[in-house]
């Protein structure tokens, strides 16, 4: 029985992976957009974090991870006799949508498998992780949280693997384990937070087998070396040279850490109160297993990975959902379902995980990759003003980008945008057009759009529209009321594509 659930949540996992859902704009702009743009040399828009004097984003693990999918496409691609660079950034984005489920079923699930140690409560950890809507939408996008999610679960593994283990000196194991430490630190400098205090076991170990701790060494500084050549390679003009690296190397996790310990630069991405990760986020990504987190857990390695790793989190005033990712299959297979209500509340696992899961999984900003893909084919776009949307990723406009230009209103005010779109658009008679790409829930533009149209010189035409979208950030529950917005942002949901000219004279 337990098998063939599995096999259902596995089809459930893919069907969200190949779902245009969008749930973060640093899925795309911290990762493939800045690779695909090396490799396939598209147009693309390279975020701050690349951009600043002292850059935050290491390329050291963006490249095993997008980069030799994307080599390996583009190899496969040649072969079949088209060009190198004939490959169009939607069968790249479904590729790397494809590699994330996979790593996602083999390597998240192998770990879990591994770490828990009795055969009963395997298949149950399983299964947990298996149907959270966290393990569908999340682990299966590009984002860092998703491949350190993978790192601090593999760590924890080879942590297990060696320290039960007190006869052989895991020599090999444990430069595997300083790899692993060194990629999941250039990839988030969250990442020690989980690692640490597991990492304590292994002191005992170290005091046996003092080769262990000599091949971590070597192994490590043998990776931190691969790591800042890359990303000094990457942020230096010109030829890397051995005196550049030496006299200014890039080591981006520690750039990292300064600019997060500067609360003026935190305050500019928000900040949270000191409870948000604790009493918000967590539950948000647990649902009703949240309540059993006190409820007698396993204390076991993963559990004690996961409660230090929200500990560290929590000191810190920008606390993001996806920030604790890492530390949700550590805590499902720690937790323990209570025989008594127990169907009570499996049910309630299962209704939380199929809302979420649909929520988030295909309807959240689910209109944004369609559109923007739509957008590349319209042969007489030159200007794409974005409203009310997560930023488009501007590599997928398949080199578009050379007659298109993108822009980006975020939420800006109605009568301003307006403003813009005047500025913007096209006689009605020109063989160029200016197009907006809102939410159909932005009732603003009725006024425009409708029979009774304003005075306003402006000519909305509708292009097209992608009905599988949502824009909670046009949730208006102080202004509207809450069931007259609920109405309006579900009943009214889709992204569409105007086409907006203006009456010349």
């Amino acid at each position: 029985m337990w098998r063939r659930t599995y096999l259902l949540l596995l089809l459930v996992r893919l069907y969200c992976a190949l779902s245009p859902s969008y749930l973060h704009p640093d899925e795309n702009f911290q990762g493939p957009e800045v690779i695909a743009g090396e490799i396939f040399s598209y147009p693309i828009h390279r975020t701050w974090e690349f951009t600043s004097e002292h850059p935050i984003r290491s390329v050291f693990p963006l490249w095993p991870v997008y980069g030799l999918p994307m080599l390996l496409l583009r190899w496969v691609w040649a072969g079949s006799g088209h060009g190198d660079n004939d490959i169009a950034p939607s069968v790249v984005f479904w590729t790397l949508r494809t590699l994330m489920f996979f790593l996602s079923f083999v390597l998240e699930d192998w770990a879990v498998h591994e770490l828990v140690e009795s055969p009963r409560h395997r298949r149950v950890a399983v299964l947990l992780v298996a149907s959270s809507y966290v393990t569908w939408t999340y682990q299966n996008h590009t984002f860092s949280n998703s491949i350190e999610t993978l790192v601090v679960a593999w760590c924890l593994v080879i942590i297990q693997r060696i320290t039960k283990d007190k006869q052989r000196s895991s020599i090999f194991a444990s430069g595997t384990l300083a790899m692993l430490i060194v990629l999941g630190i250039f990839n988030r400098i969250t990442f020690p937070a989980f690692v640490f205090v597991p990492g304590l076991r292994m002191i005992p170990h170290f005091g046996r087998k003092p080769l262990s701790l000599v091949s971590m060494v070597l192994f490590g500084l043998f990776a931190s070396f691969v790591a800042i050549s890359l990303d000094t390679s990457f942020y230096t003009k010109g030829t890397l040279t051995l005196s550049t690296l030496l006299r200014n190397p890039v080591i981006t996790p520690i750039n990292n850490l300064l600019y997060n310990l500067n609360s003026e630069n935190l305050a500019l991405h928000g900040l949270h109160p000191y409870y948000q990760d604790l009493l918000v986020n967590l539950p948000l990504l647990l649902g009703p297993f949240y309540l059993l987190l006190p409820y007698r857990p396993k204390l076991s390695l993963p559990f004690g990975s996961a409660i230090s790793g929200i500990l560290v989190l929590s000191l810190f005033q920008r606390q993001e959902a996806r920030f604790l990712i890492p530390s949700i299959p550590l805590l499902l297979s720690s937790i323990k379902i209570p025989q008594r209500f127990a169907r009570i509340w499996i049910s309630a696992w299962i209704i939380f995980n199929a809302i979420f899961g649909i929520l988030m999984g295909i309807f959240h900003q689910g209109g944004v990759v369609p559109s923007q893909l739509y957008m590349a084919s319209r042969d007489d776009a030159t200007q794409a003003l974005w409203w009310r949307t997560y930023s488009p990723p501007i590599w997928l406009l398949n080199g578009k980008n050379e007659q298109l230009t993108t822009r980006d209103l975020m939420g800006m005010k109605p009568d301003l945008m307006i403003q813009e779109l005047e500025a913007a658009a096209q006689c009605h008679k020109a063989e160029n057009a200016t197009y907006l790409i809102s939410p159909y829930s932005s009732i603003f533009l009725d006024a425009y759009t409708g029979q009774q149209s304003n005075t306003s010189a402006l000519r909305f035409e509708q292009i097209w529209i992608y009905r599988n979208h949502l824009n909670l950030d046009d949730l208006e529950f102080g202004e509207d009321g809450i069931w007259p917005t609920l109405k309006r942002v579900l009943g009214r949901r889709g992204l569409i594509i105007w086409r907006v000219t203006k009456e010349c004279g």
